[in-house]
């Protein structure tokens, strides 16, 4: 008999619909029973792509002497991470504080009125050294709440306490905006700490800032890549910020955690090398690492950064696109095997087993010849296809795992592919021209890619979310130049948000869709990601239609999760009824801050749409009024960064996305004005050499009726025209693109 999980749409939730466990979904049915009733919440969190999420699911609600002392003791409740990440945060927050770390699945026991007292992640279905079993926890639990329930309520309210006072929230003390030369000073000293931290943890050997296990994070690479930028890519600093940067992003594309075969990157990799990842495949991993090879290749000119990006697209728009629009959530790690899992976490499936080859696999696959190129003919006697391909991708016939990073024994014979040497190397053992080992392996990965898409795919969570398309669009758009695809692909998921996930007479976003819009309002993080995709594609298009939705989101956003006393924006609004705590979030981890990126957001619409307004009026430290509508789009983004400046302050290595906005809170608003059409071959040359190379932060605008002050900035000589502003003034024009060029720098 299924549960009551049955009736919802979340995969996640549809996973679990089938347990023992008498799950309830998180909302007013289920506190009212716990209230009713009078029992414990037993709150589970995890999402549809999660690997240990699978094992718990596996080993204890699947289990009917587990579920039966959860059903006997508790309220069970389920809640898909990703269609509530408010609720995942407050009750990770929770479990951080009071374990030291966190993830999924995460388990928290809560009072009925929602107040956590006690809490942890994955537990296993009997005790083991150091680590309770979950039965053995749920009996203590269901006799501390018979016998000690008042010790175990004021628990909770002691925590929800601590918390509300360690947070940037609702009952912190009015703080000043941030000010001129004070927010110069501050922002210097973090700029700097944060690079000199990243520079001190820095594995020159394996590329990026820590050891295993191996995830990454964008953040990092984007303020890297501003620093070199600022600094020039000549200057001492700024060479090894771009060594840093682009180091990680080699070992990242050589590693397992890449794709080679299919294209984009997994999770994130379990030991220090990149090797062994962790296989899932999120669509906001795919957005963000996407827009680090593009500023790669901006920042280096190598077209190899160029290509991996477009391998990221190639993968998102082959196997995450929705026909109509819209990208999907994630692939998951796990996937059918025609034999059970040595584990016997899940009877038929094992991680990895739609990515890993044997070595018998990929001889037959390859063999000698390849019709499509030719360059089998190339090859020695002595030699073969799957030698090269194996040879190059450290292929073995026992398998190239090493035990320790194996310890369910699911990679036995098994092989990940890393590129072991660079093509050169591999080429010259085998007596090939570098051009012919490069079309000899494009050919092989093609085949194997047609010989992979015959095995049983892992399970394709299908949600399509507002936040995380709102980064794809974002990259499709700053990517647009390498692929004619791209930016149409933008323009529909785009259009699909519009349409399926927006409410024009109410102006909110909804969280996400499947099969239909959920019934979750978004969040502020689908307003600041979705705020930024349309400023990109703005920029990309020209179409005023974009900019004109992205103020009206941001108008949106400030109503809702303003935060009128201290500035900066909470996750939650402020209707939320089932949330016990409002949390500011104050870092940037796999996923940005909407902080960070509003911050951003909010400069570039004050650029666009008044930049010639004084901008010192709110640079004298005074206190955020009440009055929500009496801010600018700078006095905000100034506010916002004066709310949480005392963490990046103290911590800027948690908030490197924050320290880019800060970039362009610090100097005068720049805009490069292009008149002219937009579809016409000499305004598309302008914008070509605009997007050549990074540069200052400038907005990309497009003179119109839409924005007043371009009124005077008209085509010269009916060609198309470009106007550099900056300072408050805009340079003479030209229509040369190189001129541009030189204007540029």
């Amino acid at each position: 008999m299924p549960n009551a999980l049955a009736a919802e749409k979340s995969p996640y939730l549809l996973q679990h619909a089938a347990n023992p466990v008498a799950w309830l979904p998180w909302g007013e049915a289920a506190f009212a029973r716990a209230r009713a009733e009078q029992k414990p919440i037993f709150l589970s969190i995890g999402y549809s792509t999660c690997h240990w999420c699978h094992v718990m699911a596996h080993e204890s609600f699947e289990h009917p002497g587990i579920a039966a002392l959860l059903n006997a003791n508790f309220i069970p409740i389920k809640v898909d991470r990703e269609e509530r990440p408010d609720v995942d945060r407050v009750y990770m927050t929770y479990v951080q504080a009071l374990t030291g770390h966190g993830g999924w699945p995460l388990s928290a026991w809560l009072t009925p009125d929602l107040k956590p007292f006690f809490g942890g992640t994955y537990y296993p279905p009997e005790d083991r050294p150091g680590r309770p079993g979950l039965p053995s926890l749920l009996r203590k639990i269901a006799q501390g709440w018979d016998q000690e329930r008042e010790k175990l309520v004021a628990e909770a309210d002691r925590v929800l306490a601590m918390l509300r006072g360690n947070d940037a929230g609702e009952e912190a003390a009015p703080v000043p905006a941030a000010s001129g030369a004070g927010l110069f000073e501050a922002a210097s000293a973090a700029f700097e700490l944060c690079f000199q931290q990243l520079y001190e943890n820095f594995d020159p050997a394996r590329g990026d800032f820590a050891g295993a296990p191996k995830f990454p994070r964008p953040s990092n690479l984007n303020f890297l890549f501003r620093v070199a930028t600022l600094q020039g890519v000549e200057s001492d600093l700024g060479r090894e910020a771009l060594r840093m940067a682009t180091a990680t992003l080699t070992a990242m594309a050589r590693g397992g955690i890449h794709d080679h075969v299919g294209g984009g990157f997994h999770r994130y990799a379990v030991d220090e090398d990149w090797f062994v990842p962790h296989f899932e495949k999120m669509l906001y991993d795919q957005a963000q690492i996407a827009v680090n090879y593009l500023d790669a290749r901006l920042a280096t000119g190598d077209g190899r950064f160029g290509w991996l990006a477009r391998g990221i697209f190639d993968y998102v728009l082959r196997d995450l696109a929705h026909p109509e629009g819209g990208f999907y959530s994630a692939e998951d790690a796990d996937s059918a095997t025609p034999e059970a899992s040595p584990s016997d976490q899940k009877p038929g499936h094992a991680e990895g087993a739609f990515y890993v080859w044997t070595r018998a696999e990929l001889e037959a696959a390859l063999g000698r010849e390849m019709d499509a190129t030719g360059a089998a003919a190339t090859l020695p006697p002595s030699t073969s296809q799957a030698a090269f391909f194996c040879d190059h991708f450290g292929v073995t016939a026992a398998g190239n795992v090493p035990p320790a990073q194996d310890p369910h024994g699911e990679f036995t014979g098994k092989n990940i592919l890393r590129q072991r040497q660079p093509l050169l190397a591999t080429a010259k053992a085998h007596g090939l021209t570098p051009d012919a080992a490069s079309e000899l392996l494009a050919a092989q990965l093609a085949r194997l890619l047609a010989v992979r898409a015959a095995r049983p795919r892992p399970h394709l969570d299908d949600k399509i979310i507002t936040a995380w398309n709102g980064l794809m669009i974002s990259a499709l758009a700053r990517g647009a130049g390498l692929d004619d695809r791209l930016l149409p692909a933008a323009v529909r998921a785009a259009e699909f948000i519009e349409r399926e996930l927006h409410d024009a007479a109410r102006g909110v976003l909804f969280r996400c869709w499947r099969e239909g819009r959920g019934v979750n309002e978004g969040f502020a993080e689908d307003y600041a990601f979705l705020i930024t995709g349309l400023l990109d594609l703005y920029e990309a298009t020209f179409d005023a239609r974009w900019l004109r939705w992205a103020a009206r989101l941001q108008q949106t956003m400030d109503a809702l999760f303003w935060d009128e006393r201290a500035g900066g924006y909470f996750n939650s609004a402020a209707n939320a009824a089932d949330i016990v705590l409002r949390l500011k979030e104050d870092h940037d981890g796999a996923e940005p801050s909407p902080n960070s990126i509003a911050a951003s957001n909010l400069l570039r619409l004050a650029a666009i749409f008044s930049p010639y307004a004084a901008v010192g009026s709110s640079e004298v430290g005074r206190v955020v009024p009440n009055a929500p509508g009496s801010l600018s789009h700078r006095d905000r983004a100034l506010c916002t960064l004066g709310a949480l400046r005392e963490r990046w302050s103290a911590a800027p290595h948690a908030l490197p996305e924050m320290l880019c906005a800060i970039e362009r809170a610090l100097e005068p608003p720049r805009q490069l004005v292009l008149a002219g059409d937009p579809a016409a071959p000499d305004f598309q040359a302008l914008a070509a050499v605009a997007r050549e190379r990074p540069g200052p932060r400038r907005a990309l605008i497009h003179a119109g009726p839409g924005l007043p002050w371009t009124a005077a900035l008209t085509p010269r000589d009916g060609r198309a025209t470009a106007y550099l502003c900056e300072e408050f003034t805009c340079r003479p024009p030209v229509t040369d693109p190189a001129d541009l060029r030189r204007l540029l720098g």
